[in-house]
């Protein structure tokens, strides 16, 4: 497979770029496969603008003005790091 379907066809990578880019920065070839990706990807563009409006909802939810300060307790945190590593395995 050549490099242009393999950046087409990866949705898996796509969506990591997608969830990288929200966090911080992706560098300019990333930004390209990413690009290239969604032109012919509608799932993956449907996910982006998903995860775009999910990031942003938290992040008024966290930095809300006059809120008291949210925190997850620790037991849930444990439970939801647990998931996720039972998942990936």
């Amino acid at each position: 497979m050549n490099g242009l379907k393999k950046i087409a066809y990866n949705c898996r990578k796509a969506t990591f770029l997608i969830e990288k880019q929200q966090i911080g920065r992706i560098t300019l070839r990333e930004k390209l496969e990413l690009r290239i990706h969604l032109m012919g990807c509608s799932i993956c563009k449907t996910f982006q603008q998903q995860s775009i409006i999910i990031n942003q909802m938290v992040r008024n939810f966290f930095h809300s003005a006059g809120q008291a300060e949210r925190k997850l307790d620790d037991k849930f945190k444990q439970e939801l790091q647990k998931s996720i590593d039972d998942k990936l395995r």
